[in-house]
């Protein structure tokens, strides 16, 4: 009796313990697990980075009853996406490096971190999205930075274990992806070769300390040359498919999103990026297929070793990159079980690629895709309409560079076999006109950069829109599929209780049928949701947790095709929301969805010279302020915003930096003609935009 007393007084202690080791026990075990859904401890809950939960609480029968159990919103100036949920924490990374840890039941803020990433980022700041997900292992929270750190914080009390600088801080590499989190190891890649003649590679750091594990580069330096790395006995190989001096243009593949370990090889799958400059006649002058850009790499997870790659665009010249989810599965194929990654790149095709060799199963095209025709099974290679290349001549090809599926990730569900797919439909026209090819001499602006002729104008509003998708990837078709507003969808979830949430640029949540895709409940959020959605338990009870703020990323500078919802930065929270059955929380006061109304400015004499000018000058300002100076939600629209019309404050934002902290960049190089040029410019739009809408309803102007 008395040996029975201690040995529950022992249980007890040993649970109560556990409880308070909790976070530290998120390690390879944890991520491994696909039975438990308690936690969502990664970015894609599990190392097969499925976005998939065998939680079953909230299903088909119960969501009607799924209400707001909190929000909370967040001071910081750029989106946010991507939640972790340990043990009833909820830990989410923001802006440009703000961590956060909220408590799963009741939204307390339990600590905030802020690494000051606006500051120490610089120039970089001009074309960094800021940061989609962070990882988690054994108590401490990864991030990475804009400004290029990767950052471990105690879960405790986000005090700072290590911090190290894993890119250049004089170049334009910036981090905007989740980290990875595997065999003691954390992983980073980094974004930003669409802007700046930089070279791609992954580094591995050790998860305790902060030392350098190992680095993979992704495409091949100056030949003869060695950088110590783990990738220099493939570089030999990989340079055979360049042509030119391409490493005076860095080559690009960055790995700006998606990486997936897979324990059962002991492999980290890598998403690459696209070429450096995106035009081929400048980057690689006499063809090539450019390994590794645009591809899945397999390095061995320990020693960073190149194991097998598979390229989705040889070649790429269309930012058709295969930075996008890498999603691992077993399916039964020709009456076989075999271990698959399903990847929907940028290009349109969605391919079922065999995880042990890396060789092709299946490829075909998810949405609407004219720049190939199919992909050869036998090479895997596609096979490309004439002319897709714009050998001589502008051509218009689907998808976009926004593609058919981009980095809101897919979800899949073991129990329906489907791959739940945020996809769009937009073309775009790619061509180099007007480039000197042959003098090319780079600039930080996306035209120049790129090597492409891009167009600068507005994108209609009617320009392209979204479609939400289950497919099937034995059967190769799409099951079900749903309309969705805008172009700006968010990253599914799926459920075992035979669901798909959804977040839409309308401000709506949604939860759909797993299997039909019936929509069976919504909630509005007062702003768009366009985040990743997770979900987890607390006591025996199921959250559904999701970001919500104005549009960001690159699709919110398209102009009116992003703007006609009437979100704006500087009036619409960025928020954190989370549901629960029988939630009965409200929404704290919000504005209303009210598009940018511009000012005209009877005292600003417009001079047509000064214009056109300003209008050379724009191309700094794209990215954020939007394509036509027509916002789309990453920043306010210039056409409304009365800091342009006054010299003084028009010099103090731009060229002083006085909203730095905020998000704005600092354009110190600037002289007083091209910010007064600026200014011309966008008046002058404010106008042209206001004629058009007097014309539109017959009314007189101001």
């Amino acid at each position: 009796m008395h040996h029975g007393k201690w040995s529950v007084l022992v249980a007890i202690v040993v649970m109560v313990a556990g409880c308070s080791r909790a976070p530290q026990a998120i390690d390879n075990a944890a991520l491994s697990n696909d039975q438990d859904g308690t936690n969502w401890p990664a970015f894609g809950r599990t190392f097969g980075e499925g976005h998939y939960s065998p939680l079953t609480q909230v299903n088909t029968d119960t969501v009607k009853r799924l209400g707001l159990a909190w929000s909370l919103d967040l001071d910081v100036t750029n989106s946010i996406s991507a939640p972790l949920a340990i043990d009833g924490v909820v830990y989410l990374g923001a802006g440009h490096g703000v961590i956060h840890a909220v408590e799963a039941k009741s939204g307390k803020l339990l600590w905030r971190y802020d690494a000051k990433a606006p500051e120490a980022a610089g120039e970089k700041m001009r074309v960094a999205w800021g940061i989609r997900g962070i990882a988690f292992w054994k108590g401490r929270v990864y991030a990475g930075t804009t400004d290029g750190r990767l950052i471990a914080l105690n879960a405790k009390d986000g005090t700072l274990a290590w911090s190290v600088q894993t890119v250049d801080p004089k170049d334009g590499a910036t981090i905007t992806g989740a980290p990875r989190a595997f065999n003691g190891k954390i992983v980073i890649g980094f974004s930003g070769e669409d802007f700046g003649l930089l070279r791609g590679y992954v580094t591995a750091y050790d998860a305790e300390t902060g030392k350098q594990a190992w680095r993979f580069f992704l495409v091949p330096g100056k030949p003869g040359t060695k950088d110590g790395a783990a990738s220099d006995d493939v570089m030999e190989m990989a340079a055979k498919t360049w042509t030119g001096e391409w490493w005076k243009w860095g080559g690009g593949g960055g790995a700006w999103n998606a990486m997936t370990y897979d324990p059962e090889f002991n492999r980290l799958y890598i998403g690459t990026g696209n070429g450096t400059p995106m035009n081929w006649k400048i980057r690689s002058p006499e063809g090539g297929d450019n390994l590794f850009i645009a591809s899945v790499v397999a390095v061995d997870a320990d020693t960073g070793h190149y194991a097998w790659h598979y390229q989705t665009a040889p070649g790429d010249s269309w930012d058709y990159d295969s930075a996008t989810d890498m999603t691992l599965a077993t399916l039964k194929i020709d009456g076989k079980p075999r271990k698959v990654m399903l990847h929907a790149a940028k290009n349109g095709f969605i391919y079922v690629i065999d995880r042990e060799n890396g060789k092709l199963i299946s490829a075909e095209k998810l949405g609407t895709v004219t720049w190939a025709d199919h992909i050869d099974l036998e090479t895997g290679k596609p096979v490309m309409v004439p002319g897709a290349k714009y050998e001589e001549k502008p051509i218009l090809l689907w998808p976009s560079f926004q593609a058919v599926h981009h980095w809101t990730p897919q979800s899949f569900s073991p129990l329906t076999g489907y791959v739940y797919e945020p996809t769009l439909e937009m073309p775009a026209e790619f061509g180099d006109v007007g480039v000197a090819i042959k003098h090319f001499n780079p600039q930080p602006n996306p035209p120049e950069t790129t090597g492409l002729s891009l167009g600068s104008g507005d994108v209609p509003a009617d320009a392209g829109h979204s479609v939400l998708k289950a497919w099937d990837p034995i059967a190769k078709r799409v099951v079900w599929q749903v309309e969705t507003p805008g172009i700006s969808n968010g990253g599914t979830l799926a459920t075992a209780g035979s669901l798909v949430f959804e977040g839409l640029a309308d401000g709506y949540l949604h939860a759909y049928s797993a299997v039909d895709g019936k929509d069976l409940w919504s909630f509005f959020a007062g702003v768009a949701v366009t985040g990743v959605p997770i979900t987890y338990s607390v006591e025996g009870r199921q959250y559904v947790t999701i970001t919500a703020g104005p549009l960001g990323g690159s699709t919110a500078g398209f102009g009116a095709i992003s703007a006609r919802w009437g979100w704006d930065p500087r009036v619409h929270p960025r928020r954190l929301l989370t549901f629960v059955l029988d939630g009965t929380a409200k929404l704290p006061p919000t504005p209303p969805r009210k598009p940018a109304v511009p000012l005209y400015g009877a005292e600003f004499k417009v001079d047509a010279h000064k214009v056109a000018l300003g209008e050379q000058e724009y191309p700094k300002c794209v990215l954020c302020h939007g394509m036509g100076v027509v916002a789309g939600g990453i920043a306010p629209d210039l056409r409304a915003s009365p800091v342009a019309l006054s010299r003084e404050a028009f010099n103090h934002v731009v060229r002083d930096g006085s909203l730095l902290t905020r998000g704005m960049p600092r354009f110190a190089e600037l002289s007083d003609e091209q910010l007064e040029s600026l200014q011309h410019f966008f008046r002058q739009r404010a106008r042209d935009s206001l004629t058009a809408q007097a014309d539109a309803k017959s009314a007189p102007l101001p």
